[in-house]
């Protein structure tokens, strides 16, 4: 093959709320974290373990803003992007940084979708406030 591929797609979950910097000329870019998880059973123990990697994403102009106006720390996304590689220098000091420069974005679920979701629905309280556990006779034909 001749060319070259930087391509990257990753679902996870947003680290912390959408950081914008807006510049002159109406762009702006906006920066969060993206946690993807690998769960495994550790062979030695039977233990499932679970880690976490994370990814520092960007994304830029009107895709930014929609970051910013719809996600919320711990809703999950979908990326896709290509890698950038960007190195300063700070108090003397080299510093480098791996993004995920996104081109494309589609959000899998809002964190207040999934508590909607997973909250348990509430059983009928008596007038003490305990469950009630009462369950209603239903009027049936069996003679048993």
């Amino acid at each position: 093959m001749a060319g070259t591929i930087n391509k990257v797609i990753l679902i996870g979950h947003l680290g912390d709320d959408v950081k914008m910097h807006y510049f002159e000329g109406g762009n702006s870019i906006g920066r969060f974290p993206l946690a993807t998880n690998e769960s495994y059973t550790n062979k030695q123990t039977g233990e499932r373990v679970t880690t976490a990697d994370w990814h520092n994403i960007v994304v830029r102009n009107k895709l930014a803003e929609i970051c910013e106006k719809y996600l919320t720390k711990g809703d999950k996304v979908y990326c896709e992007g290509k890698l950038k590689n960007r190195q300063w220098e700070q108090d003397g000091i080299k510093r480098y940084a791996t993004e995920v420069h996104v081109t494309e974005m589609t959000f899998l679920s809002t964190k207040k979708e999934a508590e909607k979701t997973n909250s348990p629905t509430k059983k009928p309280t008596t007038s003490s406030g305990a469950p009630n556990t009462d369950t209603p006779e239903v009027d049936d034909d069996l003679p048993f």
